[in-house]
């Protein structure tokens, strides 16, 4: 079986091609942008960026996975961006204090995901996590990179990945283990 190559044959991509990234690596690049910006309607934006890139970009892909990581990179670069504006940080203030929540235009199967991974009490810790920490414990754990391949998308040599998994590792065994726990 010959290896399918993506290629970029004009400014843009096809449908096709979008359909089946968007299918195959959608929820990867959602997952990632709402672990590091904790806010649904940003994780949104920042996937629909991500995928308006692909979409205009002109690189060319040797494999689906070199696809999925390259999504991965710009989904960490875009939340870098986001969370760089001047605005963001003023909002994120306010988003602290008082998380509101709206409903969703479309309550559905979507809704009710979103709602059990926001419960879950892993989740939770994670979304505590600084961001550098979230997003290597995201990728190592959640989708399964190892370190070399995290340290490509998140531009960061392999040891300081491995010292960040450490380090989230630890964290979040103390967020989730309440100090009185003798187990």
């Amino acid at each position: 079986m010959a290896t399918e190559t993506h290629e970029s044959r004009s400014c843009g991509r096809g449908e096709a091609f979008m359909r089946q990234a968007m299918a195959a690596h959608g929820s990867a690049v959602y997952l990632v942008a709402l672990a590091q910006t904790r806010c649904e309607a940003d994780a949104q934006d920042v996937a629909q960026d991500v995928f308006l890139r692909l979409l205009t970009s002109t690189s060319v892909f040797t494999s689906d996975e070199h696809l999925r990581a390259w999504l991965l990179r710009v989904t960490v670069n875009r939340c870098r961006e986001l969370h760089r504006a001047l605005w963001r940080r003023r909002v994120d203030a306010l988003d602290e204090q008082a998380e509101l929540r709206l409903p969703s235009p479309s309550a559905g199967t979507e809704d009710a995901a979103l709602a059990e991974l926001r419960a879950d009490p892993v989740w939770q810790a994670l979304r505590r996590l600084p961001a550098k920490l979230r997003v290597v414990a995201l990728l190592h754990y959640v989708e399964e990179y190892d370190t070399a391949q995290i340290a490509r998308i998140v531009g960061s040599p392999p040891a300081t990945v491995r010292t960040r998994l450490h380090r989230a590792r630890k964290q979040m065994r103390q967020i989730l283990e309440p100090e009185g726990d003798a187990s």
